[in-house]
Parts: C-alpha cells; structure tokens; sequence
C-alpha cells in the first residue's frame, strides 16, 4: 500500500519463549513477564505484520494481543 509508513509493534504471547524460538524473531525486543512474553519492534507495514504472525501460528505460540504504539512511543 502506497504510503505506508513503519510502525511499532507490541505482540504477546503465552508463556516464555526458549533462545531456539526467539531466534526467529531477530528484529524484536523481548521482555518475559510472568507467563507472558513481549516482544517490541518495528515493521514497515501491515503486510510484514501478517508474516510474523502466520510465523508465531507456525511456530505454536498462542497469541494474546498485538498493538501498535504511537508513532512517537519510547
């Protein structure tokens, strides 16, 4: 889509992902809490999105909520 510009994205999953799974996630920041991960990054557009979470549905991971941060979230 013409125009689109990278957004910020808050994903989470259920339970805490082992080092063999986040390494299919490379341009994220993750944080566990509690039973929960949260993993923290930027992608250029919505269909980069879809991708990481038919990748997540791959992988297994039970998905609880995905946000997109205001653009000028810290």
């Amino acid at each position: 889509m013409e125009g689109q510009v990278p957004s910020r994205y808050e994903i989470r999953v259920s339970g805490q992902l082992g080092e063999t799974i986040l390494l299919a996630f490379p341009a994220f920041r993750v944080e566990a809490e509690g039973s929960e991960t949260v993993l923290t990054g930027i992608l250029p557009d919505q269909s980069a999105l879809y991708g990481v979470l038919a990748q997540m549905e791959a992988l297994g991971l039970q998905l609880i909520e995905v946000r997109r941060q205001p653009p000028n979230h810290a």
